[in-house]
């Protein structure tokens, strides 16, 4: 099983956040079952086959291929992975950095006693290009069974971690009458994209199945996967909800205390496993990019071709992550424009196109549709919503105008006292 994207951990929160653990088997693939049965290298191969199969109609007649449409989602939703992991990465670091500053350095006032400390705090774009050269020297390797020993321990930190929240959640949780019984209409699109982000997958789906000894018992180790991860998601995200309730973050490990090395050491291990994770979430898109570019250059280029650009794909991801510093947002966002299109809009216009001539009953047929509109009606309300957090976020402003109602009520109380 695959760790990751989830790479971070996220809980229900007003928004209604889904908890993030490792990425393993997702939830796509229980609609979209179409599978080739041939070995083949790309991993975007075997996907985009199968669109193009179908839709070799509508090949002959349009510009772009169903084939490059399934490339530019699977490239853009696998960057936007990575974004996520930056943010992660970013935000878990900076507050183990402030931690163990606000712990070491004491500062003293004029009279030499210990005064209270002074917070130190880094912008978190700071944080992001630290991790830009490491990254990027990450993804100079280019076959994954280098990172297998990166691998295991990725995976084994990010199980010693979730032993380690759980313990921590599971203690002083609050009074479930006392957190509200529904959100606000516009959370729930937010959540869309979230729970989207969370289950997508379809980059390993079908390349996994392919590579089994017994393929026909897919089915068997999907399922188990796939109940695996929803008990440790809905288990994490309702746990952290009552535990933090309106106060929680968009991963569960920024709720966990600065001051405790034991939980510090979460975040430690945690961003260890999605650094790792990166190149392998990595490893689709440049799989994709890099044949298709280097193919057009000399053999003597080919090579220098490449490290650009991986360094520039590496770069973008930074980019994203740096113009959207909110991991909330980040994954919604992800998880509403691409990850909705490959996991539940495209595959049942799959299935209907490819057996329509098998006569597909009505119930498939009306199955499919249902899926497909879903996908639709949380692709374009998931964007709206997050586009327009991003643009105006509201709670930022919330945030600032009660500050500003704190500021003016000290001042009068201040005046009030000096009359």
């Amino acid at each position: 099983m695959n760790h990751s994207k989830k790479n971070s951990m996220r809980s229900f929160s007003e928004n209604s956040h889904l908890t993030e653990t490792s990425e393993l088997i997702h939830i796509e693939p229980v609609v979209f079952h179409i599978p080739i049965k041939r070995s083949i290298r790309c991993v975007s191969f075997e996907i985009g086959t199968v669109f193009e199969n179908t839709f070799n109609i509508i090949t002959s007649v349009c510009f772009f291929s169903p084939r490059c449409i399934v490339d530019f989602f699977l490239v853009i939703t696998q960057l936007g992975f990575c974004s996520v992991y930056i943010v992660f990465l970013a935000e878990n670091v900076k507050q183990v950095h402030e931690g163990f500053l606000e712990n070491r350095i004491v500062p003293r006032n004029d009279t030499g006693t210990i005064g209270p400390t002074e917070k130190r705090s880094v912008d978190l774009r700071i944080y992001m290009l630290c991790f830009l050269p490491f990254i990027i020297l990450l993804v100079f390797i280019r076959d994954l069974k280098n990172l297998s020993m990166l691998s295991f321990l990725a995976n084994f930190s990010m199980a010693v971690s979730l032993v380690i929240i759980y313990q921590y959640i599971v203690r002083n949780i609050s009074d479930p009458r006392k957190l509200p019984p529904v959100a606000g209409w516009k959370k729930y699109p937010l959540f869309f994209g979230t729970a989207i982000f969370a289950f997508e997958g379809i980059g390993v789906v079908l390349p996994l199945e392919n590579r089994m000894r017994e393929t026909q018992r897919f089915t068997q180790a999907l399922n188990i996967g796939m109940g695996i991860v929803m008990i440790l998601y809905i288990t994490l995200a309702t746990l952290g909800y009552l535990r933090f309730g309106d106060e929680i973050k968009g991963s569960i490990t920024l709720n966990l205390p600065q001051e405790v090395w034991l939980y510090q050491s979460v975040k430690v291990l945690y961003s260890f496993g999605i650094f790792v994770t990166y190149s392998i979430q990595y490893y689709v898109p440049a799989e994709i990019i890099i044949p298709a570019i280097t193919s057009k250059v000399q053999q003597k280029w080919k090579l220098f071709c490449e490290v650009m650009v991986r360094t520039l794909l590496v770069c973008s991801t930074c980019a994203v992550a740096v113009l959207i510093p909110r991991l909330d947002l980040v994954i919604s966002f992800v998880g509403a424009v691409s990850s909705s299109t490959l996991a539940l809009i495209l595959p049942p216009l799959v299935e209907i196109l490819t057996f329509y001539k098998e006569n597909l009953s009505v119930c498939i047929i009306v199955k499919d549709i249902f899926i497909a509109v879903i996908g639709v009606i949380g692709f374009l309300t998931g964007t709206y919503v997050t586009v327009e957090e991003i643009i105006y976020p509201a709670s930022t402003i919330l945030v600032n105008a009660t500050e500003s109602t704190f500021e003016d009520l000290n001042t009068s109380n201040l005046v009030t006292g000096f009359n």
